[in-house]
């Protein structure tokens, strides 16, 4: 995502950050739920990229340069390119406020060769560390947090890890915050379990930040490019933090997946209920559910809620958030969702709707198959990347389904990624119920005076034929 780093002081020695107040209140405040194309030639630059010096290096914020109605406009545009002739695209939603709107915040560690340290993000398609310290993007109470860290581990003598030699300690910073609840969560990614005084480190860093609710140390010796590892150790707190979405509240633990923009998850997830049309008769099924929040926030509507995922540690965290919200019609499984769809109508049971939220690669043919044998009444695909989506709506529309309506839907303001949501609908058989109907030549006078005598003989016959069948 798209960064910043300061180079001024104010006169009271704080830093500066680059979108400053001014800028803020000027920023585009409309929930658009269709936007319009601009007009070739007249697209207008915002002001935001001049605030910004490490754009190129970055690579995240692609539509920097594009004021936010024209990068809402763009973004349809290429949502109804992309799924022309599939689904009809009725619109996409924006945001509000579309800055530090993330709230999970993953920060790289270097030091340069003169030892300055260093923390940011990755320049785009290197491991080289990009300076960062406040990005447009990320929660401002992140930014300062890995600021402060980064000014702490000198007096504590902690080692940046070095890829290149394998000698260091620390990799990642994360920090995670609560929108609606407040905590926040910083885990400290690390080659060992040996963390130096981490108790003195941890008083430091909680007096300098005492709205820190939990710290983790999360270790990772793997080489390749993953952020966290398997392991988490913690030093203060629960472990997790929670947070609150459409009604219920969730635990989020350092290696849960949760939407990071939670002003648009919200909408987004309203839609999708809104979409499924529940009656609280239905048996829903939630594929690839993480840690349960759509499942769980559809259970209020239905009548049972079945919830799959792969990962185990999710499946955990769901089980939690549903006892933590005293939610009962809601089971979860730790199986592929796929296998576990067949199995379903193998044994003859059904599921009226089924919720998708598959990651970037779209979802397998042998996910999409399932689906098509358990045959649900509706199918709500929340996606995350246009393209996947489009194949695999023709895969399903040429099965049994009718794409319905698709909703564009802003989660990664600046860049140039949608989130969008297409319903479903299983189209009715067109096979006809055949009758045999059997009748001897002598019982109709083929000679009769008009045709509509035996017409309405034979519709008789059929009739009473019907009423027998019955």
């Amino acid at each position: 995502m798209e960064n910043t780093r300061e180079k001024n002081k104010r006169a009271d020695g704080r830093k500066k950050t680059y979108f400053d107040r001014e800028n803020k209140k000027k920023a585009v405040r409309t929930e658009k739920t269709k936007s319009v194309a601009p007009e070739k030639g007249k697209q207008k630059k915002s002001s935001s990229s001049s605030k910004c010096p490490y754009q190129k290096k970055c690579g995240g914020c692609t539509y920097l340069n594009l004021s936010y109605e024209e990068q809402l406009a763009k973004k349809e545009q290429f949502l109804k390119k992309t799924l022309k002739g599939i689904v009809p695209v009725k619109g996409i939603v924006g945001m509000e406020n579309p800055y530090h709107y993330r709230n999970k915040v993953n920060s790289a560690f270097a030091r340069k060769k003169d030892g300055t340290i260093i923390s940011g993000i990755y320049e785009k398609g290197t491991h080289k560390v990009v300076p960062v310290d406040e990005c447009l993007l990320e929660d401002q109470r992140a930014d300062a947090i890995i600021r402060d860290i980064r000014s702490l581990l000198k007096s504590f003598k902690i080692m940046i890890y070095n890829e290149d030699s394998g000698y260091g300690l620390l990799r990642h910073v994360m920090v995670r915050t609560g929108f609606a609840s407040g905590e926040i969560m910083v885990v400290l990614v690390c080659v060992s379990p040996v963390f130096p005084s981490k108790n003195n480190f941890v008083k430091a860093l909680r007096k300098l930040h005492p709205e820190i609710t939990t710290i983790v140390l999360n270790v990772n010796d793997r080489t390749d490019s993953m952020v966290l590892g398997k392991r988490d150790i913690v030093l203060f707190g629960r472990g997790y933090i929670e947070d609150e979405l459409c009604g219920c509240t969730f635990r989020i633990s350092p290696q849960s997946f949760y939407q990071v923009n939670p002003v648009q998850t919200k909408k987004l997830y309203e839609k999708a209920i809104s979409l499924a049309g529940l009656t609280g008769n239905e048996r829903v099924l939630d594929a690839y559910c993480g840690i349960g929040t759509i499942g769980l926030i559809a259970s209020r509507d239905a009548r049972e809620v079945i919830s799959v995922e792969l990962n185990p540690d999710a499946v955990r965290d769901a089980v939690t958030n549903a006892k933590r919200n005293q939610i009962k019609n809601v089971s979860f499984y730790q199986n592929d969702a796929g296998a576990f769809m067949v199995s379903m109508a193998e044994k003859g049971e059904k599921a009226d709707i089924v919720f998708m939220d598959p990651p970037r690669a779209g979802s397998d043919e042998a996910f999409l198959s399932s689906v098509v044998t358990l045959s649900p009444k509706k199918v709500v695909y929340v996606s995350c990347n246009p393209e996947t989506l489009a194949r695999d709506l023709r895969y399903l529309t040429k099965h049994g389904y009718k794409a319905e309506e698709a909703w564009g839907y802003d989660m990664f303001a600046w860049s140039e990624h949608v989130e969008s949501i297409v319903l479903l609908s299983k189209l009715k058989s067109n096979k006809l119920k055949h009758i045999n109907v059997e009748l001897e030549m002598d019982e109709l006078d083929l000679m009769a005076a008009e045709s509509k005598a035996i017409y309405a003989e034979v519709k008789d016959y059929v009739s009473e034929a019907k009423r027998i069948e019955s």
